[in-house]
């Protein structure tokens, strides 16, 4: 008994060749799941943006991804890896909740992971947050050449951050109170 693949492809063919490689590559999946799950899988092709996204419902959860690159045959490899790192690291959630134990390989709940793949923070930083007007923000964080910078809004005295988006322009998030 497999996974069931469901593969659609938008502005692409699903060839044989990229059919293949999907189930060769997520099918390592399997020694995680039961037999019998699904898994959703679309190809998207946009420009040169290749695009697949994974979606594996189990009770309760869904399992989902998507990863882009240059070339499909990339994104795929680097989506069965972030599934797997996803796997381990909710594990321990995933066979806590009874509904969906049964979705897994007993194999799979009984195996620990958790030493290489818990969250770790690694670096700690501490810093003064001086109050300032969000355009500010945005010159000082490209002053430091970073793509985000936290500060003090200047009109609202609440703690902010603005951050750098596609096509050369600026995000602001504020907390909602």
């Amino acid at each position: 008994m497999h996974m069931k693949f469901i593969i659609s492809g938008k502005n692409i063919d699903v060839t044989d060749g990229l059919r293949s490689a999907v189930q060769d590559k997520i099918g390592k999946l399997e020694k995680y799941f039961a037999p019998d799950t699904e898994v959703h899988v679309t190809l998207n092709v946009e420009k040169d943006r290749q695009k697949i996204e994974v979606t594996i419902p189990v009770k309760g959860n869904i399992i989902r991804s998507e990863q882009v690159s240059n070339d499909m045959y990339v994104s795929i490899d680097l989506v069965e890896e972030v599934i797997e790192r996803q796997l381990k690291r909710y594990k321990t959630k995933l066979a806590d909740q009874k509904q969906t134990s049964g979705c897994f390989k007993q194999e799979f709940l009984d195996k620990d992971y958790m030493d290489d793949e818990e969250i770790k923070i690694i670096r700690t930083k501490r810093f003064g947050i001086k109050p300032m007007y969000p355009e500010d923000a945005c010159v000082q964080m490209e002053l430091l050449g970073h793509n985000f910078f936290v500060f003090c809004n200047a009109e609202t005295d609440q703690v902010n951050v603005v951050y750098k988006r596609k096509g050369n322009t600026y995000g602001l998030i504020e907390p909602e109170y």
